[in-house]
């Protein structure tokens, strides 16, 4: 499956929840959900996966947390907040390098329309 075939599944389940759930729940919320509705698609989900940061190829104690991670291709960095700051992009971009993928989907559930908060960020695709 491609970057862009998984991401149409992701982003279809996003509409089905902010179409049930709306706006204003708690990130953590839309975040087990939209797990739950990944993995009941047959999908290898990782979440709250750790991208460790390597410094002249020393692994270092600190790091990044992804919120999900979609059949190892795909990094979901969701919100729930009242507008993306423009450190949310940049944020993606960055575990996107770290974790060596192409594709991220920036999703913000605080929106009206859930397609007014999707961003995809890319990484050398």
């Amino acid at each position: 499956m491609t970057e862009n075939e998984i991401s149409k599944i992701i982003i279809d389940k996003c509409y089905h929840i902010h179409v049930e759930l709306g706006p204003g729940m708690l990130e953590s919320v839309y975040e087990e959900i939209l797990y739950f509705e990944l993995i009941n698609e047959g999908l290898n989900v990782e979440r709250q996966k750790a991208l460790p940061v390597y410094w002249k190829g020393i692994k270092m104690n600190v790091g990044f947390r992804t919120d999900l991670i979609v059949e190892n291709k795909v990094i979901i960095e969701l919100k729930s907040v009242e507008s993306i700051a423009p450190v949310h992009p940049k944020q993606l971009l960055t575990y996107l390098k770290v974790a060596d993928m192409k594709l991220g989907l920036l999703i913000n559930f605080n929106e009206k329309l859930i397609r007014s908060g999707i961003t995809r960020i890319v990484n050398n695709l």
